[in-house]
C-alpha cells in the first residue's frame, strides 16, 4: 500500500459488499484493527461504513455491528433494506447504498487528498474518475483472490492504487473466536450491483 504520512485519507466502506468478500475469503473483519491499519500510515479524517437495515425488524443480526462501529470511530449511514426469501429458501436483505456512498465521496472530496473506497461495485468507476479529475487519488479495496473476481475490471483499472484484501488480512482479520459481535449464518446480505463485474 501507498500512502503518504501526511494526506488526508478518509475510508469510504460498502457494508454488504464488505461482507461479501470477507466471507467468500472466510475470515471477519476487525474494524478496530482495520482503522488502525489506516491511521498508522495516514492522516484518517474519516472512516464512514454503508449498509441498509430492516425498518420493521425488532432485532437485526448486524444491529450489534453497526452499534459498534458508530461508538469507535465510523460515522455510520443506513437506509431501510427490502427482505426476501430466495429459491433456496434462504431470508436475504437487499439494499444498494451507492448513491449515498457517491455523495459522500463528492462532498468531501475537497477536503481529502486521498479516498479509499472499500467496494469492487463496477458502478463506482465513473465516481473514482470523477475525483480524480479533481485531483485526488483513489484506492479501492476488494480482492481478485475468488471466482469470479470480487472487484469489477474497470473499478481496479481506473484506481490509482487496488488493494487487495487478502494482502491486509494478517493486520485486519479476526480469528473467529474473537467475533464480539453476532452475524446470523442463516441471513445474507445482497448490494444487487456488487456481483456484477
Amino acid at each position: 500500500m501507498h500512502f503518504h504520512p501526511d494526506e488526508r485519507i478518509a475510508l469510504f466502506v460498502d457494508g454488504a459488499n464488505l461482507y461479501a468478500t470477507s466471507r467468500s475469503l472466510n475470515f471477519d473483519i476487525d474494524y478496530k484493527r482495520l482503522l488502525e491499519c489506516f491511521q498508522k500510515r495516514a492522516r484518517l479524517v474519516r472512516a464512514i461504513y454503508y449498509t441498509a437495515l430492516l425498518d420493521d425488524a425488532d432485532y437485526s443480526p448486524i444491529r450489534p455491528l453497526i452499534d459498534w462501529l458508530d461508538y469507535n470511530g465510523f460515522r455510520v449511514v443506513t437506509k431501510p433494506a427490502k427482505e426476501f426469501t430466495d429459491a433456496q429458501g434462504r431470508r436475504k436483505v437487499k439494499g444498494n447504498m451507492d448513491i449515498e456512498l457517491a455523495v459522500d465521496v463528492m462532498q468531501l472530496a475537497d477536503s481529502l487528498d486521498h479516498i479509499v473506497i472499500f467496494s469492487g461495485d463496477g458502478d463506482f468507476r465513473s465516481l473514482v474518475e470523477a475525483v480524480q479529475d479533481k485531483g485526488r487519488r483513489v484506492s479501492v479495496v476488494s480482492t481478485l483472490a475468488t471466482r469470479p473476481a470480487m472487484v469489477a475490471d474497470e473499478l481496479r483499472r481506473q484506481a490509482d492504487q487496488f488493494i487487495d484484501i487478502t494482502d491486509l488480512r494478517d493486520e485486519i482479520g479476526r480469528a473467529n473466536s474473537e467475533r464480539n459481535y453476532p452475524r446470523s449464518d442463516d441471513e445474507d446480505y445482497e448490494d444487487e450491483d456488487y456481483a456484477e463485474t
